[in-house]
């Protein structure tokens, strides 16, 4: 790139990342509030929440780049041309293509960065989303504990606490096991749940008593100052990990297994899922071919651009709308994969045509009735 073309890369560039950045900002802050429930819930941490958070923003990316490129793009476009840098540009001897070719560069970027993600980051971090979920959903120490009520958990066992601190510490803590005829309780002023050398959890209560009923009807009772109270007997889980197809790598969506298609989706929802991983990124290209044609698609105007860049967003939206209805569509229809590719192509080419016929002046129509009316009454 010579000089002029750095310089229209950077004041694209910057708007672009701008408007990418605000909408990964606007999706963090919605994900943060829906994981709420697991600390409000699950009585989970609020390093699980951002983690959580965090694990989202893959599939966040791959839905907000295009749309912040479009944005910021048009931002960027818009000023560039209201100030007449891209008429200078033209008068220097810059062809249409020159001037545009910094942009398109950025699209072809965003296009890649989006289709990395989209093979590579997207699933893995779906993968670490569901094995967290699967681990507080399975998380004994959560299931059992809630302030101020009885709990009820497997195999007997009853659990009571008064109170939660915000380190964990249970206070006033009381325990019911009935194993058959057999039955204990314990009682502690403190509590809590941690992890042996082994990995097995226990619950590790401090100052309390334990009561239960001798074969002979007597009840005894024993005090101390700690005991270890293993849960190794509750934690038994019969619940597997299931996938979706957004959680699977590209190889599996392309050759799965016959546990996947048991558990994951069929083989049309995952060739759809497959299809669509590598298809989206056309659209990064979609969004600048049409904020180019937008701005750069017709003659110049001092009083803006709103009409055009109304329609180009439009018709984005609706392309997008309906890339999205293919990708269900395709599941049960496969012949239609090849749609998620014909779409976002077909539109940038009538973008580009768009683009650069604009290069052409328009030849006014002559319509021989209207100019002898014309004439007639001038």
């Amino acid at each position: 790139m010579n000089l002029i073309q750095r310089y229209l890369f950077r004041q694209i560039s910057l708007p672009v990342v701008a408007a990418c950045a605000a909408l990964a900002g606007i999706g963090i802050l919605s994900q943060s509030l829906d994981q709420l429930k697991f600390i409000v819930e699950r009585g989970q941490s609020v390093w699980v929440m951002a983690k959580l958070t965090m694990l989202a923003l893959p599939q966040l990316l791959s839905v907000i780049l295009p749309i912040g490129l479009f944005v910021g793009a048009l931002i960027a476009l818009t000023r560039l041309q209201r100030e007449q840098e891209m008429t200078a540009a033209f008068a220097g001897g810059m062809t249409r293509w020159q001037v545009i070719s910094p942009a398109a560069r950025l699209a072809v970027l965003v296009a890649l960065a989006t289709l990395l993600v989209n093979l590579f980051f997207l699933p893995w971090a779906q993968h670490e989303t569901r094995r967290q979920a699967f681990a507080i959903r399975t998380d004994l120490a959560a299931l059992l504990v809630e302030e101020g009520q009885f709990v009820q958990g497997p195999n007997g066992l009853t659990v009571y606490v008064q109170q939660i601190e915000q380190n964990g510490l249970i206070k006033n803590l009381f325990v019911y096991l009935e194993e058959g005829a057999k039955v204990t309780t314990w009682n502690a002023a403190e509590a809590r749940f941690s992890r042996d050398a082994a990995g097995t959890p226990i619950l590790t209560m401090i100052e309390g008593s334990a009561q239960r009923y001798s074969s002979g009807g007597v009840l005894e009772t024993l005090s101390f100052d700690r005991y270890d109270f293993s849960l190794a007997p509750f934690t038994s889980v019969n619940e597997t990990i299931r996938y979706k197809p957004s959680d699977l790598y590209l190889p599996q969506l392309m050759n799965p297994s016959p546990r996947l298609l048991e558990t994951a989706g069929s083989r049309g929802e995952l060739l759809a899922e497959a299809h669509s991983r590598l298809s989206s990124p056309l659209y990064a290209l979609v969004a600048m071919s049409l904020a180019l044609s937008a701005i750069l698609g017709g003659a110049f105007s001092r009083t803006g651009y709103s009409l055009r860049i109304a329609k180009s967003a439009g018709l984005f939206l609706l392309l997008r709308v309906v890339g999205y209805g293919l990708v269900a569509a395709s599941a049960w229809n496969g012949w239609m994969n090849i749609l998620q590719y014909l779409v976002p192509i077909a539109a940038i080419a009538i973008s580009l045509r768009v683009l650069f016929r604009a290069l052409k002046p328009r030849r006014r129509r002559q319509w021989p009735a209207l100019e002898k009316l014309k004439a007639r009454f001038a």
